[in-house]
């Protein structure tokens, strides 16, 4: 089999999905759903779901975990032989544990916040609903998303642990291409966020426009996205923050400076803020409205294929679970739809009796609908921008909305109405976290040539032993910084809480809503896809200009009239990106236990008591190495910048300046 035929062909133009050949040939039978690889899954999945619940309560971001659950399971697969799929399997069952992480810090702190201490129980049952509904929802979608849009959604995550996967498996220049991307990112991330050399989100306020911004996260990360995703869909995704950035927020402090009071939802004057605080008390519920209308145009253009695969699956409920009459192709076999469908119900049925989720029939209803569709919602955003990337908040915002609302109208405004909204929210929020890492995995599992069915049994299985462990998690976190303090400030959690509090109060921006409705609305009747406008609006603009930047990369280093060379250069950038990602991602996640280990100790140490073990080595290692960006003398941001423009010129002089067949 030739490299161009097992690489993902989807990040480079792309061939029919139902014609795509991968990696390991459905005709092969190879270890695959191995006890090895789960265990492995499991422990790597509780690993990276503390380490992404400590980052998403001091940020209000979290890391996508499959990449370097990937590189991990290539590294141990040097001593037991592991082949490819169970390597597969490992990412698969790993990432479980970082998606959970995020749908729980994103919206249980926030009962925390309101004062309302959940039992152990509740978190622990709101995370299996929530996780096993997303995997279950993801099954009749996946032959839409991942098998007949394969070279339209690019799966930047998903692809990129493909190549990972390949390129362990295969060794050789494709590993050390891969390694190469590795070894660059490491350096450079250690550089920035463990030395402190540089700020990594410079940012400066425009002259002659006040309250105009521009900024760049600087990671190697969102580099090696950008490259992946293309520059059309990285320049739309830039649009949307240019116009949050550079117009809506201007004007707002131009017409605000005037007022002699707040303006709701905030409680400072505009005059008194900058265009931060003005995104987060403005463009946010703009941006929440603009995801809202994509995510409903994105599910209405699924819906025949969708209907498609219902019925297909239905077919196949009279043939023991078959999709049809014909024999199912071992890559092509997902879980029977009558898992689905039974599958939900009984979900559905558990939110409504267990006395953890304090809701009704009417609230179990909107969990399984709001689930199922931003399930569709979240699988589509990942596939144009990656898991990174993924608005779940915003997502869940939006289901804040509409369940408040609902509340509400039937006089459900109380203590009980907050929690359970809120419990709602959670399930949902959950669920999309979940239906985004499941959507990255199976395709990276249709690239290599994974068995759909054993991929979805591995997602649960990540999900229930993530669960376990969550909850002691977050009641750590809590009781050693305090959830919504200075030291863990929980910025999603706070967020979702004044949502609520904001609707049942009748209190909620909804001009602000619809404005970002409105304005997805033109942008879809101009023919450009609202959905990556609408995430462009709603994130900071400091992480599209990055993207931009990678997808001006590929672009520079494709712009040859020889289709070999281009497919050569395109080839060597997705390794080299995957190696960014995967290398940025892993760094990111030991700089956050190296500073866990350093705060924890400084609390030790104020209640008098000692510090002991691992805790004393991390911190003290952080604290030598941790040099900070005073060295700069004020020109940090500058150095940022053209440090990450160093890091620019090294991937195009690694990707573009090879004669074809070169380094082959």
């Amino acid at each position: 089999m030739s490299d161009k035929t097992c690489l993902g062909k989807d990040a480079y133009g792309g061939v029919d999905g139902d014609a795509y050949d991968p990696y390991v040939h459905h005709e092969r039978s190879i270890p695959e759903f191995t006890i090895r690889a789960i265990i492995t899954g499991i422990l790597v999945g509780i690993v990276f779901g503390a380490a992404n619940a400590y980052i998403g309560l001091k940020v209000g971001m979290t890391v996508s975990a499959s990449i370097p659950a990937a590189v991990i399971a290539i590294a141990l697969a040097r001593y037991w032989k592991a082949s490819v799929l169970e390597n597969n399997m490992v990412q698969t069952v790993g990432s479980a544990g970082e998606s959970l992480a995020a749908g729980i810090i994103f919206t249980i702190p926030a009962l925390i916040v309101l004062g309302f201490i959940p039992e152990l129980s509740k978190i622990f049952i709101l995370a299996v609903i929530g996780g096993l509904l997303g995997v279950l929802f993801m099954i009749p979608l996946r032959r839409h998303l991942i098998v007949r849009e394969h070279g339209k959604l690019p799966y930047p995550e998903g692809t990129a642990c493909a190549e990972v996967l390949i390129a362990g498996d295969r060794g050789g220049t494709l590993v050390k291409r891969v390694m190469m991307g590795v070894g660059v990112a490491a350096v450079y991330k250690f550089l920035m966020e463990g030395m402190g050399l540089w700020p990594y989100k410079p940012g400066w306020n425009l002259r002659g426009i006040e309250g105009a911004r521009i900024g760049a996260e600087v990671t190697p990360s969102l580099l090696g996205v950008g490259y992946v995703v293309g520059p059309r869909i990285a320049g739309i995704m830039l649009s949307g923050g240019a116009i949050a950035w550079l117009v809506i927020i201007p004007i707002i402090k131009m017409m605000g400076n005037g007022l002699a009071e707040p303006l709701y939802p905030a409680m400072t004057m505009i005059s008194e803020m900058d265009p931060i605080d003005i995104w987060d008390n403005y463009i946010r519920y703009i941006g929440a409205g603009a995801v809202v209308f994509g995510g409903i145009v994105t599910l209405v253009r699924a819906v025949p294929t969708m209907v498609r695969s219902f019925r297909m699956g239905m077919k196949g409920l009279a043939k023991d679970g078959e999709e049809g009459t014909e024999p199912v192709k071992r890559t092509s076999r997902d879980l029977p739809l009558k898992y689905v469908m039974w599958g939900a119900v009984a979900l559905g049925i558990l939110t409504w009796l267990v006395p953890q989720i304090p809701v009704n029939i009417v609230g179990a209803l909107l969990i399984i609908i709001f689930s199922f569709f931003f399930v569709t919602v979240s699988a589509s955003i990942v596939g144009l921008i990656g898991s990174s990337s993924n608005p779940a908040s915003g997502m869940t915002i939006a289901t804040l909305l509409a369940t408040s609302l609902i509340f509400l109208g039937f006089g459900w405004t109380g203590t009980a109405g907050i929690i359970g909204a809120i419990s709602v929210g959670a399930v949902v929020c959950i669920a999309i976290c979940i239906a985004g890492d499941t959507s990255q995995d199976l395709k990276t599992g249709f690239l290599v040539g994974a068995t759909p069915r054993r991929q979805q049994i591995g997602e649960m299985i990540g999900v229930l032993s993530s669960a376990l462990v969550i909850g002691w998690v977050v009641f750590f976190l809590h009781r050693v910084y305090g959830i919504g303090s200075d030291r863990l400030p929980a910025p999603q959690a706070v967020l979702m809480s004044m949502v609520v509090k904001g609707v049942l109060t009748l209190s909620l921006p909804w001009t602000l809503v619809f404005i970002g409705v409105f304005l997805a609305a033109c942008v879809e009747l101009l023919g450009v896809p609202s959905l990556p406008f609408a995430v462009g609006l709603y994130l900071p603009v400091r992480l599209s200009v990055p993207v931009f930047a990678g997808g001006l990369v590929r672009l520079a280093t494709e712009r040859t009239r020889g289709e070999g060379l281009r497919h050569e250069r395109r080839e060597r950038g997705v390794l080299m990106s995957s190696g960014l990602i995967a290398g940025g991602a892993i760094v990111g996640l030991l700089v956050a236990f190296l500073e866990n280990a350093q705060i924890q100790r400084d609390h030790l140490l104020a209640d008098g008591q000692p510090v002991r073990g691992v805790t004393r080595v991390m911190a003290a290692f952080f604290e030598r190495v941790h040099i900070g960006s005073g060295w700069a003398g004020g020109h940090e941001g500058l150095v940022a910048v053209l440090v990450f423009l160093g890091l620019i010129a090294a991937l195009v002089v690694a990707i573009g300046l090879r004669r074809n067949g070169e380094d082959r």
